[in-house]
C-alpha cells in the first residue's frame, strides 16, 4: 500500500466540543490516526511516505488570502491576549445582523466559522497545512503511474468552504486536490466523497464549475450535518449544471442500501468522462460510528474498495471522518486492501 502520512497530525488536538449540550471529549482527536497506524503496522504495512512542500500556492487557488491569513495568525492573535484555551467561536453574523468583516477577536473568528465544533489550537494551521502537502504528495505518486496511493491526515477537509471552516475541517483537501490535478493536465476531475456527511465544501467550491464533478454518498441532510447543504435537487449551477450530484440515504441504511446509491454515483462519474478521481474517505459510516446512523460493518468496507477499483481511474484517497476508534484502523484498511484486490 502506498501511504503517505502527515507526520504533523497532533499538533492539531482540541480539548473538546459542544455535542447534545454536552461539553465531551473531542470526537475528532489524534487517537484516530494512532489506530489507523498501528493496524495498518498490524496488517504488515511497514513504510509509510513522508510528504514533500508543495508551497502556498495551490491551497490559495482554492482558499482566498484572506481566510488564508486568518487561519495562519488568528491563534498569535489570540495567544496575545493571554488566552490559553482552544478558540471556539460562540458569535455569527446570521441575517438580521449587520453583514461585516469584524476585526475584534471573537467576531473575527465568527466571520470564518460556520458551526462551534472546530476548534483552533496552536498546532491547528500547522497539521492542516501539512495534511495538504500529504494530499498533493500522493497525487504525484499517482500521477507518475502508480493506480492508487492514500493521504494518511488529520485534520479532516471536506467541509471546509473556500472561506469557512467547520465540521472539523479547515482547509479543503480535497479540492485542492482537484484543482493541482487540473493543473498537471487532467481534464475531468471527480470527488467521489464517501464520508457519512455530505460532501458542503467540495460541492459550493466547484458548483459553477464543470471540470471537477462532485459526487457525494452521505446521511441525508434533513437530519445530519451540514443540514443546509447535500440535497437531490442541487445539481450545480452555470457551467456547472449536471455536476454535482447528492445521494441522500436515509438514517439506518446498510450496506445494501449504499451499494444501490454507489451504482448511481458510478454511472455518472462514467457519463462525464472522469480521467482521475479523488476519494474523501470517511469510514464514519460504520455501524458503530457514535456521531452517524448507517450500519455498515467492516467486511462491507473491503466491498466498497472493490466498486471504486472497478471505476478504472487513477485514485487518491484522502483521511475523512471516522470516530469508532478501536475498528477505525480495520474499516480503513479493508478499503485499500478491497482496492488493491479489484486493482490487480
Amino acid at each position: 500500500m502506498n501511504i503517505f502520512l502527515n507526520s504533523k497530525y497532533a499538533k492539531h488536538n482540541a480539548q473538546g466540543e459542544i455535542h447534545h449540550g454536552e461539553i465531551v471529549p473531542a470526537f475528532e482527536n489524534p487517537s484516530r490516526l494512532n489506530n489507523i497506524i498501528a493496524c495498518f503496522k498490524e496488517n504488515g504495512v511497514e513504510e509509510f511516505l513522508q510528504p514533500t512542500d508543495h508551497g502556498i500556492e495551490p491551497i490559495r487557488k482554492i482558499h482566498p488570502d484572506h481566510y488564508v491569513t486568518f487561519l495562519q495568525t488568528i491563534w498569535d492573535e489570540w495567544a496575545a491576549g493571554g488566552n490559553t484555551k482552544d478558540i471556539v467561536p460562540y458569535v455569527w453574523p446570521v441575517p438580521g445582523l449587520k453583514r461585516m468583516h469584524h476585526d475584534d477577536l471573537p467576531a473575527k473568528v465568527g466571520n470564518y466559522a460556520f458551526s462551534s465544533d472546530s476548534s483552533i489550537t496552536a498546532g491547528t494551521w500547522e497539521a492542516a497545512y501539512e495534511g495538504v502537502q500529504t494530499v498533493l504528495s500522493a497525487l504525484d505518486f499517482v500521477d507518475n503511474g502508480n493506480r492508487m496511493a492514500f493521504a494518511l491526515t488529520r485534520p479532516p477537509g471536506h467541509h471546509a468552504h473556500a472561506a469557512a471552516y467547520g465540521g472539523y475541517c479547515f482547509l479543503n483537501n480535497g479540492a485542492i486536490a482537484a484543482q493541482y490535478a487540473l493543473d498537471k493536465g487532467y481534464k475531468k476531475v471527480c470527488i467521489l466523497d464517501v464520508d457519512y456527511h455530505h460532501g458542503n465544501g467540495a460541492q459550493d467550491i466547484f458548483y459553477e464549475r464543470s471540470d471537477v464533478l462532485t459526487v457525494s454518498l452521505h446521511g441525508h441532510p434533513a437530519t445530519n450535518f451540514p443540514f443546509y447543504l447535500g440535497y437531490d435537487h442541487e445539481k450545480g449551477e452555470g457551467d456547472g449544471k449536471g455536476f454535482n450530484l447528492n445521494l441522500g440515504l436515509a438514517d439506518g441504511s446498510t450496506f445494501a442500501d449504499w451499494e444501490k446509491a454507489f451504482v448511481t454515483a458510478a454511472e455518472k462519474v462514467k457519463q462525464v468522462g472522469a480521467d482521475f478521481m479523488i476519494v474523501p474517505l470517511g469510514v464514519d459510516t460504520y455501524e458503530g460510528d457514535p456521531i452517524s446512523k448507517f450500519k455498515l460493518k467492516s467486511e462491507d468496507f473491503l466491498q466498497m474498495g472493490r466498486l471504486l477499483a472497478e471505476l478504472g481511474l487513477p485514485t487518491v484517497f484522502q483521511m475523512e471522518g471516522g470516530y469508532d476508534v478501536g475498528p477505525i484502523g480495520q474499516n480503513v484498511y479493508n478499503v485499500l486492501q478491497g482496492f488493491e484486490d479489484a486493482a490487480k
